[in-house]
């Protein structure tokens, strides 16, 4: 039998007369956070600490580091050439958003990626479908380290190792000057910072004489 036709305000009339309830199932937070989670992906462990890599552009590790500058934490994501040592690329940021790691992404500069590891570790950003499918559209291999193992990432830790003994940026007084500050360094790094483990050549000299 079909109901006859009714205005929602005469339900409303006869749910408050005789005290009715309807129960209305609200979304549950926790299904979208599941669900979010799910998007995110570990990739297994390719690079396994093969840390000695003599063909260069074929292994790049990455990673993001911290820095604190007036008051607040400044992000820094890096991505270097594990043969050669060479910075390929890098990108400071105010927030720790995942466009840190796919701006970084953008800013190498190589005709072509196909087929070059990139390792990282389990970080959300480097498990974030967006920083997932830009490196799946450049062709390169994807690779991660061990949950917290951080040994598994050790030529990128070494470097901000480095970097943090060397860098001096106590005269900068805005982003802009400690972005130039950095820059100025990642420059003296590849081009002058010669490396005892790397025949006393810096690291675009080495990157060369593995080359030829």
């Amino acid at each position: 039998m079909r109901l006859p036709d009714m205005n929602h305000k005469k339900i409303q009339r006869i749910m408050i007369k005789y005290n009715l309830v309807v129960k209305i199932r609200r979304k549950n937070p926790y299904k979208a956070i599941m669900k979010k989670t799910r998007e995110h992906r570990v990739f297994e462990n390719k690079l396994q600490r093969e840390f000695y890599q003599i063909i260069p552009f074929k292994v790049f590790c990455t990673d993001i580091t911290y820095i604190w500058f007036k008051n607040h934490f400044i992000y820094l994501s890096v991505v270097k050439d594990i043969a050669s040592g060479e910075v390929i690329a890098w990108h400071i940021s105010i927030s720790l958003g995942v466009n840190l790691v796919t701006e970084t992404l953008k800013k190498m500069n190589l005709d072509s990626y196909e087929n070059i590891m990139i390792h990282s570790d389990q970080g959300f950003h480097y498990t974030n479908p967006e920083y997932i499918a830009m490196v799946k559209e450049l062709k390169m291999i994807q690779s991660m380290s061990g949950k917290g193992n951080c040994i598994d990432n050790a030529p990128i830790e070494s470097f901000f190792g480095h970097m943090k003994d060397e860098l001096d940026y106590t005269t900068c007084k805005t982003f802009d000057e400690l972005g130039s500050t950095i820059s100025e360094y990642m420059r003296y790094y590849n081009y002058e910072r010669k490396q005892w483990e790397r025949k006393k050549m810096t690291p675009v000299e080495y990157r060369n004489h593995l080359l030829v």
